[in-house]
């Protein structure tokens, strides 16, 4: 166990500088500036298999379930009013509730690691980078298991993809598969 004790000992600023400087507060990444990966995604509007696309690509697809929007609400059915003996009759009121589809359930495709490229060690790479993350908190099997894909939802769902299925744009912003290289 380490144990810290604070002292009120004085040290020269030039023999602090050092230590110090690991602890001045870097710039960490905004989670609002996190990789969008909902613009990876490729609706082809009900046409079948995947989208035409690189030579040697692999693609994923995966079910985006329709959203359904409830709305309820009260309404006045019979407002307030005096009865003849001069008692308030209170109002009554009913509820009604309406569901209108805002976008309808499709398939959506994205790129993907290819399954070659899917091997044990490939997933124990990509289980140790969400497990840095703290996604993924049990022991490293090298297995695309449950575990390993709830993990994979939630990083990705945090960026625009609701999918257990690993898309390349995830894996890049993992720093488990180069990213192609952009020319300055």
């Amino acid at each position: 166990m380490i144990r810290t004790r604070r002292s009120a000992a004085l040290l020269p600023l030039a023999l602090l500088s050092p230590v110090l400087a690991a602890c001045v507060a870097t710039a960490l990444p905004d989670p609002a500036a996190r990789a969008d990966f909902s613009a990876e995604l490729i609706d082809l509007r009900g046409r079948a298999g995947p989208p035409k696309g690189p030579e040697g690509a692999c693609w994923q697809s995966d079910i985006r379930p329709a959203v359904i929007e409830t709305t309820t609400e009260q309404v006045l059915v019979r407002p307030e009013s005096r009865a003849a003996d001069g008692s308030v009759v209170p109002a009554v009121f009913a509820t009604e509730t309406r569901q209108e589809i805002v976008s309808d359930r499709g398939t959506v495709w994205f790129r993907a690691p290819c399954a070659a490229e899917m091997t044990p060690d490939f997933v124990a790479t990509l289980q140790r980078a969400l497990k840095a993350r703290g996604l993924y908190l049990l022991p490293l099997t090298g297995s695309l298991d449950a575990p390993t894909r709830d993990a994979i939802r939630r990083y990705q769902r945090a960026r625009g993809l609701d999918s257990d299925q690993l898309s390349l744009a995830a894996a890049r912003d993992l720093g488990i598969v180069a990213a192609p290289r952009v020319e300055r």
